[in-house]
C-alpha cells in the first residue's frame, strides 16, 4: 500500500486526563449530503477507548512543517502532546491542532469491524482550511512535500 501518496493526519480526542491523539493515514472522504468522512485505528491503538466515550474527534491535516509532529504522535507510551500549540474545535471542543492545513470535526456516527482495524464513520460537524500551508505527504515509507504556489 505504499506505493499510494497520502496526506498525513493526526486525529484528536479528549480522554480522561486530558487530550488524545495518534498519527492516521487512512482517512477519507465518504459523502458530501449527509457529511460524512472515515478513518481507522488499530484495535490495539491505546486512543481506542477515548474515542469510544467521547466521541467526538477532530482530523488535522498536517502541514509540511510538521513532520516531528507526525512522528511524535505515531509513538506509544510517550507524551505525545509535549510542546503541541492546540486550541478546542468551536464546533466539538476536541483539539485542534494549530498551523495545519485544515481540519474536520464531528461525531462518530458508527464503528464497522474490518480485521485487525476498526473503522470509525463520522458524521461532520465543522472544519476549516485555510490556502496559505502545503499538506505533507507520505509516500513509499518517506515523508515529501508538495511544491505549493498560493
Amino acid at each position: 500500500m505504499g506505493a499510494f501518496a497520502s496526506g498525513v493526519t493526526v486525529i484528536t480526542t479528549h480522554g480522561p486526563d486530558g487530550p488524545v491523539g495518534f498519527t492516521c493515514q487512512s482517512f477519507f472522504s465518504v459523502s458530501v449530503d449527509p457529511p460524512l468522512i472515515s478513518f481507522s485505528v488499530a484495535r490495539t491503538s491505546r486512543s481506542l477507548a477515548a474515542l469510544r466515550d467521547h466521541g467526538r474527534v477532530v482530523v488535522n491535516f498536517l502541514s509540511r512543517d510538521q513532520q516531528q509532529l507526525s512522528g511524535q504522535f505515531a509513538r506509544s507510551g510517550t507524551d505525545k502532546w509535549r510542546g503541541v500549540s492546540w486550541h478546542p474545535s468551536p464546533s466539538n471542543g476536541a483539539p485542534t491542532l494549530d498551523e495545519v492545513t485544515g481540519w474536520v470535526a464531528g461525531e462518530i456516527d458508527r464503528e464497522i469491524e474490518a480485521g485487525d482495524h476498526l473503522i470509525f464513520l463520522v458524521r461532520v460537524t465543522g472544519l476549516s482550511a485555510p490556502v496559505e500551508r502545503a499538506p505533507l505527504l507520505f509516500y513509499r515509507g518517506a515523508y515529501h512535500e508538495l511544491e505549493y504556489m498560493i
